[in-house]
């Protein structure tokens, strides 16, 4: 047993996932990277491992109740670990945030801001000083009573409701109303009540329209339906509800997010009358600081909100807003400044979202903690990843251990301290090639970092190729683009660069199948591939359909009457009744999010014994799910259907998944490289544009080099591709560069340089040329 003040986290005996007995020794209050090829086992060693058993001592040390969860809850597999700290975790997973969640509110500097008109806020003559929370629209103190905080407001017109008002009510005029039997109801609901419902909608009076449509009145009549020939049916009591009503509760209440969708389809949104979008009541309006209001300042970019604080003309002024000042800066120097406070949670990248938290953490004065960082760098242009590390060591100096799971060579010589895991995924990973000082990692003979991190001299030239026509997008006009005008060369491909915030996004998002020249287009964004375990890579791909009737078709399955259907985990017969086909099942944690364990009945195998029982080449179908596509691809070698769909998930790279893995479990980048290989194994026809927003994010740059073998093959085709990209090493092999900036936010939004890699790494004004000339000379 080593002591407590031991200088190392000693881990001994980790198993979870692919990782083989690793045993490692790690320093503290170092910056240690680990990395290693997409799905090596780095992961599970830092979070899988190192925080999953920080957590758990954490669950120990609170309270009796959670003890008996643990082995519920699940402690990762490991022998044993000393010397470790207690954990703080910084993953790029989204949470699900809603439209009341900001960046204020995600950083705390809302509340800084509030206190500060609160306290120093110039007031109307007479008027009482309000509390902070009198200047949140998340609370009842603070909110406009219109819109309820949310700035807008939802509401209904007869367009909206009546699209096509040549046709009558009974031909289904009130479109948003509900259908079959209760749209029925509804109809022959009027039709007791007098109304025509045969006469053309534009046909029936102002006054009778704008009742069936908005009224609030809910009447009750006796409807008599007309009787149908085999059926008797008996007269009953019909209530009445408008459109405008059943549409609102429709959208307000059901738990059902095609109803609430369905419904939204005929809901106007407008900024709120009352508060003008502002979300705040009008007394907390009437109070400002330096000339403005609480919701002026919340939408000024944060670069210049730290201008606007200045001259204070009170000691409580000068404190409160110092204090706000310093809680900005961290935000800035993470390379974002451009964010406003009122900017919403949900249109902000997980990149973003993951710094955010960082520069709070760098105010919360934590010391000798171990935060572990999924790939900070994600997103990030090279001029901000310099700041990150600036970061970074700060964290450390304040006496901290930081320990980042990351790919971006920069990071990676940053180091203190690398971890090396691998050498290849999954299966042919899973062991510690290399633990020790960067420089060490040269001499490793099986590093597939190495290679790339100790490279000299420039890549081999590629001929550029000529493009085939151009693509006009534009003039664009929207979030921080002024009236710009691109060019995008048809038959190569293209890479959008420029700082985090530029408008590289907001440009690619204007290009449409609508335009000149575009034919197909092809839109490969990082989106979950679902949002529930029960969507998996099988399942996305379409081939889980085909490895279903191989079951099917097997000899026991014909003797037993097992149709395809009942190889699905989806669907009642086949499954494990008990988690419904699930796995796992909720386990509910007292003041503590509910945590999952594997199913008590089937293992997390989600089917009934009954259907294990039926084997194809002696495995059954939840052994076939857990095959990775490496190993599926032998194992189905001679079924060309599904070899098909396989091959071309190797030629992205995604080996070392698992058949059934979860599209939860899977990063953005895993996602993004999922689609693109069903596009792949698609039959091409004609020309097709492929958009690809930063389709690196999360890869090493062995699994970049695999990616970009796919994405020029493409071009070759005679394909257009343009791809949103960070990553110089893909820029300094693109046919074609547009750079967007100089800056981020108000100080960007423009094309700084276009043309071949060679020529806009020359350009004066772009921060994106010196990171890129070094990527050309190598």
């Amino acid at each position: 047993m080593h002591s407590s003040h031991d200088p190392y986290v000693r881990v001994r005996g980790a198993r979870e996932h692919n990782l083989k007995g690793v045993d490692v020794d790690i320093p503290r209050d170092v910056l240690a990277v680990f990395t290693g090829v997409s799905g090596s086992g780095k992961s599970s060693l830092a979070f899988g491992t190192v925080y999953a058993e920080a957590q758990r001592r954490y669950f120990e040390s609170v309270a009796p109740y959670a003890r008996r969860l643990i082995h519920q809850v699940g402690a990762p597999k490991v022998g044993d670990i000393s010397g470790l700290p207690p954990a703080v975790s910084l993953q790029q997973r989204r949470s699900a945030p809603t439209s009341r969640s900001s960046v204020g509110t995600l950083t705390n500097l809302s509340n800084s801001l509030r206190m500060l008109f609160s306290r120093a806020g110039d007031y109307p003559p007479g008027a009482q000083r309000l509390d902070s929370d009198a200047f949140s629209p998340n609370t009842a103190a603070g909110a406009c009573p219109q819109c309820h905080g949310l700035g807008r407001v939802h509401g209904t017109t007869e367009e909206s409701l009546v699209p096509d008002p040549s046709l009558s009510i009974r031909e289904g005029a009130i479109a948003a109303w509900p259908g079959a039997w209760q749209g029925k109801n509804l109809r022959d609901v009027l039709d007791a009540l007098g109304h025509d419902v045969d006469r053309p909608w534009r046909e029936l009076p102002a006054a009778e329209r704008e009742w069936i449509l908005f009224t609030d009145e809910q009447p009750v009549v006796t409807v008599h339906p007309v009787r149908d020939a085999d059926r008797i049916q008996r007269p009953y009591q019909g209530t009445y509800t408008s459109a405008r009503r059943y549409v609102m509760k429709t959208f307000s209440d059901s738990r059902s997010p095609a109803l609430r969708a369905k419904a939204e389809r005929f809901l106007t949104s407008a900024p709120c009358p009352v508060c003008g979008g502002s979300r705040l009541r009008p007394e907390s309006l009437a109070v400002t600081f330096g000339g403005r209001t609480i919701a002026e300042l919340a939408a000024v970019p944060l670069t210049g909100l730290a201008g606007l604080l200045g001259g204070a003309a009170t000691e409580t002024a000068r404190v409160l807003t110092e204090d706000l000042t310093a809680r900005i800066a961290p935000v800035v120097e993470l390379g974002l400044g451009y964010l406003s406070l009122d900017r919403a949670t949900p249109t902000l990248s997980a990149g973003e979202l993951q710094r955010l938290r960082l520069a709070t953490q760098l105010r919360s004065g934590l010391f000798g903690v171990v935060y572990v960082l999924d790939e900070p760098s994600a997103g990030l242009h090279p001029a901000d990843t310099e700041a990150l590390l600036t970061v970074l060591a700060r964290l450390k100096e304040a006496g901290n251990s930081v320990f980042v799971v990351e790919h971006h060579l920069d990071v990676v010589r940053g180091a203190d301290w690398l971890v090396e895991v691998g050498p290849g995924a999954g299966e042919h990973g899973g062991r510690v090639l290399y633990s020790g000082p960067v420089a060490g990692l040269a001499g490793v003979a099986e590093s597939a970092t190495a290679r790339f991190l100790f490279a000299t001299g420039p890549a081999p030239a590629r001929g550029l190729r000529t493009a085939a026509g151009r693509l006009k997008v534009g003039p664009v006009t929207r979030h921080n683009l002024r009236s710009v005008t691109a060019e995008f060369p048809l038959g190569v491909l293209t890479a959008v660069t420029g700082v985090s915030g530029s408008g590289k996004s907001t440009l690619i998002g204007e290009i449409g199948e609508e335009l000149d020249g575009v034919g197909r287009l092809v839109s490969v964004d990082q989106k979950p591939i679902g949002r529930t375990p029960r969507s998996n890579l099988a399942t996305y791909t379409g081939l889980f359909d085909v490895v279903r009737k191989v079951f099917a078709a097997t000899d026991q399955a014909r003797e037993r009457g097992f149709g395809a259907g009942r190889f699905s985990f989806n669907v009642a017969g086949g499954r494990c009744e008990t988690c419904q086909g699930e796995g796992f099942v909720s386990v509910e944690l007292l003041f503590l999010p509910s945590t999952y364990a594997p199913c008590p009945d089937c293992g997390g195998a989600r089917y009934n014994p009954a259907t294990l029982e039926v084997t194809y080449r002696g495995r059954n179908i939840a052994e076939v799910l857990d095959l990775t596509v490496e190993s599926a691809a032998e194992f189905f070698a001679d079924t060309p259907a599904v070899a098909r769909s396989l091959d071309t998930l190797l030629d992205v790279g995604l080996g070392y998944l698992r058949l059934g893995q979860p599209a939860t479990e899977l990063s953005g980048g895993e996602a993004q490289r999922i689609k693109l290989a069903g596009e792949l194994q698609r039959g091409r026809r004609g020309h097709t544009l492929y958009l690809l927003d930063e389709p690196t994010t999360g890869l090493h740059p062995a699994d970049v080099e695999v990616l970009m073998r796919q994405l020029h093959g493409l071009v070759d085709a005679g394909h257009t591709v343009v791809v949103v990209e960070h990553d110089m090493a893909v820029v300094a092999g693109a046919d074609w560069v547009i750079d967007l900036g100089p800056g981020g936010g108000d100080r960007g939004g423009r094309i700084v340089a276009a043309g071949p890699p060679a020529e806009v790494a020359r350009a004066a004004d772009s921060v994106t040329a010196p990171y890129l000339s070094r990527a050309l000379a190598g």
